[in-house]
């Protein structure tokens, strides 16, 4: 039996200009960090001819082409892997559709599985450049890199797009002292509501295509702040880096009419009222996870989980990335 499991992430600056219709014209630049929250793929070999797939569904098909799930079928036909008499299951610590890149995360650990499957070492980057071309070149869906690049390298990790459609990485430069207090005052909490990241970032993809003037605008400004993000984290000013999370949430929210809603502001008010020092929605939008800094925990904690209902999803940082736990 193989298992592999990648890392979901969270994106602590200049989210959203890593979409290859911003930064094929202009470069892009975020920092994103894995978590030890994961998304897990097994595969063994079984005495029947079928390739067998769970997931959310159940499928039983003679080979790999034949499959409904796009991703699966996909990677299969990438690495030339018929699918006879294998099955192959997926599993995850946090649901799909709620922010924390789990599609890039998914791919990452499906392709790191049938490498093992067939004997493969394969380099973090070509990883996540396979698991790219499947998701965006192949399927065309209008997302961005980061998810498939953070979950492949993990880390708390720089990313430059190029407009090549080159990526750069390295890590971000903290002290030992600033990450583990990035680690122990980053808080997550679950709004509730799931959402396709595709469905919100089409609205950005089109106007970026279309050189929307306060799209590209608002973008140029994501990643200015990214970039000074960077600044605040390497010098150690995690309040500055608060804030520069706050300002990047009220410019996020100007990108689409779905970044938010009545019920998401009022619980970030609440927040920002007790003891948060900066936070925004972590993914596309439209739901998912919540994330705020903050100095007063136990208050901020208080206040979500016992005032506002929401479920905190405690987390550590994850340097691994994707890796083989069995093999």
């Amino acid at each position: 039996m193989i298992i592999s499991r990648a890392p979901l992430r969270v994106t602590l600056g200049g989210g959203g200009t890593d979409l290859p219709s911003y930064y094929e014209k202009f470069g892009g630049f975020l920092i994103a960090a894995a978590i030890d929250r994961y998304v897990y793929i097994t595969l063994h070999e079984t005495f029947v001819p079928e390739l067998i797939v769970k997931y959310s569904e159940l499928e039983r098909v003679g080979e790999a082409a034949s499959l409904k799930h796009p991703i699966i079928r996909e990677a299969f036909q990438m690495l030339d892997i018929s699918g006879h008499s294998l099955e192959l299951t997926s599993m995850a610590d946090i649901p799909a559709g709620t922010g924390l890149g789990s599609s890039g995360s998914f791919t990452i650990a499906l392709l790191k599985t049938l490498h093992a499957h067939k004997k493969n070492l394969v380099h973090p980057s070509e990883l996540a450049a396979q698991a790219c071309e499947i998701e965006i070149g192949r399927l065309k869906e209008p997302i961005g890199k980061q998810d498939q690049y953070i979950a492949a390298y993990g880390g708390i990790t720089c990313f430059k797009f190029t407009e090549s459609g080159e990526v750069e990485a390295w890590p971000l430069k903290l002290s030992q002292e600033t990450r583990d207090n990035l680690e122990d005052n980053l808080l997550l909490f679950f709004t509730g509501y799931s959402r396709s990241a595709s469905a919100i970032l089409k609205e950005q993809d089109r106007k970026s295509r279309s050189d929307d003037r306060s799209m590209i605008e608002n973008l140029h400004f994501v990643k200015d702040l990214g970039l000074q993000s960077q600044a605040a984290l390497e010098r150690g000013d995690l309040p500055e880096f608060a804030r520069l999370m706050d300002v990047h949430w009220q410019r996020k929210k100007q990108r689409s009419g779905g970044m938010s809603n009545p019920r998401i502001n009022e619980w970030y008010d609440m927040a920002m009222a007790n003891g948060a020092l900066g936070g925004k929605l972590i993914g596309a939008g439209g739901g998912g996870f919540l994330m705020f800094y903050a100095e007063e925990k136990t208050r901020l904690r208080h206040s979500m989980t016992r005032n506002a209902g929401l479920q905190e999803a405690r987390f550590r940082f994850d340097f691994e990335g994707a890796k083989l736990v069995i093999s």
